[in-house]
């Protein structure tokens, strides 16, 4: 009886981890360090958009990087003089760890002087992704 209990124990705390963690994953969010933290054309090996940026930290086996590329092309042409920028985690580790890249794809976007207003973690939505730009864009 007492292995039973003990088993139905770690599938509820092992649901409740999952169903978390799913809610958070990809969610498109502001970290009080990233203000202070400004990209430029040299670290990211082209240039800005003119009015915002989205910067995607991917790897070569990373199945959500291959979505969230679409996504982010797709979003960047909706807006004019915004570029979306990819770079390769793997081959980029110094800004990697610069930058607190834990996980691919991780999504930055980026204000027109190269700040950085909001980051995901995994998989962004392209309803938040159009939110973030929002924050980031300078009216016309």
């Amino acid at each position: 009886m007492t292995g039973l209990i003990v088993c139905l124990a770690v599938l509820a705390a092992a649901s409740a981890y999952g169903v978390v963690h799913r809610r958070k994953d990809g969610r498109v969010r502001v970290r009080a360090k990233d203000g202070d933290e400004r990209l430029t054309a040299e670290d990211l090996g082209g240039p800005l958009g003119e009015r915002a940026t989205l910067v995607q930290f991917s790897s070569a086996f990373c199945a959500p990087c291959r979505a969230t590329r679409r996504v982010l092309d797709e979003v960047a042409g909706m807006v004019p003089g915004v570029r979306h920028v990819e770079v390769d985690a793997e081959a980029r580790l110094e800004l990697v760890r610069r930058l607190n890249v834990l996980k691919t794809p991780t999504v930055l976007v980026l204000d027109a002087g190269g700040a950085i207003v909001r980051r995901a973690a995994g998989q962004p939505r392209r309803a938040d992704v159009i939110a973030a730009l929002g924050a980031a864009v300078e009216p016309v």
